[in-house]
């Protein structure tokens, strides 16, 4: 759920500025609001100091068998900073040479400096690329050299002692030192790119320095930004900020504490207020998407992770369709749970049930890594009625209507008592209508009785209340956009096709190349080998569809089309407190 809050605004001496600054930072519950853009010299400073040390830590591993170095911080982050920035530089010249030796090379090998002393004692060379089927013309008196030849191009030398034009190719321009010289200096290069690697890794103890001082430039320059963001009243300074109501109580006992002057109100409805979502352990594994996409619910949206969560799961499910893939996933994020035990747990609990739902749809499905001849157990464990392609549509039209229904549904517990209550009621009509139209044009099956009633009371509930009359002269663009909304509402219903389309395709691929690895039996040890390497490249690949199917398909449907049904905009931006960062980081639990 999204928590309440509370704007704050609290007055200080000018001069307890920093004090009272560093007593919020204990709290940890408000978040500053900017009164003035910072800016000071102190800020600027931090700002480059903290960005120098996480470019270091971009390039030191988190985990190292080396010792560290014992340095200070501040030096490894200075040795380090100067070596990137040398290796940097190496890398620009490096690239500016390997363009250079390609430019030159259908030339080979010359020293660019005797060309320039004959052109000083009266011999003029030029360098000429042309098209194998186009002559070059020349001033009276010169002469031409092939030097090289591909299918694309001639490159010649062409002598005189008159100056003139070249026509019919381009003219090269004289290296400033010979191909020698660049794959020289283009080898020194690499061995001191080499160096500084190596320089850089005796180092690479030193991530744990380099992340505690980086922990705490990052809580300075948030300090810094709020101490410059206050506004400025001799003698008195003010900030202004958030806070979670529950933790207004604790905020006036500081103020009281601190001889602070405080202000506590109820934001307005136009304000931009940070977003502070809590919700129940069992819906936590959501945040994994939600962070991984980097999206979030505005303060006055709605927070839709429980029902993305549920949803997402059976997508999951449905779009990887096999459970001997969610056997294989389950088996995968045991082995990383292992592997990084210090990541945090949601993510995993997210891998661990959608895995063991995608277990459950496949099983239901009876499909097992595209086999086909399972044993009896698993046949028996089929339900028939999912093995019809026409069910599986028809049961995909309904997961959207459900769907979007929720979501008009949620509306209508939000608008409460109001007009606008009965416009969702006309939606959630209208949305059924669309099912029953999908399975219709689709699958052929009849409408059933009075659908086109419903469908009419359905249009005049929208029209009639969608909008308030107060505001018909400001909105009435929403009656004009009415039509197109109403076959959006369709396109959303069959969207939910995905569903089946790609689950099915995962099992024809899946299928295809179980029968091309193993369907015309194995006779011999490479055969058997030929077979197991198909196997696994298919599946393989199989596997990377799908992932890619989850994040296009699975999780659209619920950023887009059911998101677009309640009204979402993902207008949100993180609530994030003055507070130390260690009280702000949460130890990961299993």
């Amino acid at each position: 759920m999204i928590v309440s809050m509370d704007r704050v605004t609290l007055i200080c001496l000018a001069s307890d500025r920093n004090r009272s600054l560093k007593e919020l930072q204990k709290i940890g519950v408000v978040h500053v609001r900017n009164l003035q853009i910072p800016d000071s010299r102190d800020l600027d400073v931090s700002r480059t100091h903290l960005m120098q040390v996480r470019r270091v830590l971009e390039v030191l591993p988190k985990k190292s068998d080396r010792a560290p170095s014992g340095l200070t911080a501040d030096v490894v982050v200075s040795i380090l900073w100067t070596l990137m920035q040398e290796r940097k530089e190496i890398e620009d010249e490096l690239s500016d040479l390997r363009q250079e030796e390609r430019r030159i090379e259908p030339l080979g090998a010359f020293n660019p400096e005797q060309i320039r002393d004959l052109a000083r004692h009266g011999v003029l060379i030029k360098l000429i690329q042309a098209s194998p089927d186009k002559p070059v013309t020349l001033p009276e008196g010169w002469v031409q050299q092939l030097i090289h030849e591909t299918k694309e191009s001639r490159y010649l030398a062409c002598f005189g002692r008159t100056p003139g034009e070249v026509s019919g190719g381009v003219e090269i321009r004289l290296p400033t030192r010979s191909l020698v010289r660049i794959r020289e200096r283009i080898q020194e290069l690499e061995a001191r790119i080499q160096e500084t690697d190596e320089t850089i890794a005796h180092h690479d103890g030193d991530y744990a320095v380099v992340a505690d001082i980086a922990r705490q430039l990052e809580e300075r320059v948030q300090f810094l930004d709020a101490r410059e963001g206050m506004g400025n009243a001799a003698p008195i300074a003010y900030l202004r900020g958030y806070c979670p109501v529950e933790d207004s109580p604790k905020l006036l006992a500081a103020a009281q504490t601190q001889g602070w002057g405080i202000s506590i109100e109820k934001p307005d409805d136009d304000e931009e207020v940070p977003t502070l979502i809590r919700n129940p352990k069992w819906v936590e594994p959501i945040r994994a998407v939600l962070e991984g996409i980097n999206i979030l619910p505005g303060y006055k949206e709605v927070d839709i992770s429980a029902a993305f969560l549920v949803f997402l799961s059976l997508f999951f499910a449905m779009l990887i369709g096999d459970a001997g893939y969610g056997l294989l996933f389950i088996g995968l994020t045991w082995f990383a749970r292992r592997k990084a035990p210090r990541a945090p747990a949601y993510i995993f609990h997210l891998l661990y049930l959608t895995s063991i739902c995608t277990v459950i749809w496949g099983t239901l499905t009876g499909v097992w890594f595209g086999a086909s001849g399972l044993p009896a157990l698993l046949e028996d464990a089929k339900v028939g009625w999912l093995g019809s392609d026409q069910n599986l549509m028809k049961f995909c039209f309904f997961i959207g209507a459900i769907h979007l229904t929720i979501a008009h549904l949620w509306n209508a517990v939000r608008f409460g008592k109001t007009p606008a209550t009965l416009a969702q009621f006309g939606w959630i009509g209208t949305t059924w209508t669309m099912f029953f139209a999908a399975r219709n044009m689709v699958l052929g099956e009849p409408y059933p009785p009075g659908i086109g009633w419903v469908f009419v009371g359905s249009i005049l509930l929208i029209l009639l209340f969608m909008t308030p009359p107060a505001k018909l002269k400001s909105e009435w663009f929403n009656h004009v956009m009415l039509p197109l909304n109403l076959v959006s509402n369709f396109v959303d219903v069959v969207s939910y096709l995905r569903l089946f389309a790609v689950g099915s395709a995962s099992f024809a691929v899946a299928a295809a190349f179980n029968h091309m690895a193993i369907g015309n039996g194995i006779n011999s040890v490479l055969g058997g080998l030929i077979a197991a390497l198909i196997l696994f490249a298919g599946h393989g690949l199989n596997i990377i569809l799908g992932a890619m199917g989850i994040l296009v398909h699975g999780v659209r449907l619920n950023t887009l089309e059911f998101s677009s049904h309640l009204g979402m905009q993902w207008a949100g931006y993180p609530f994030a407190p003055l507070a130390r960062k260690a009280d702000r980081e949460q130890p990961s639990k299993s």
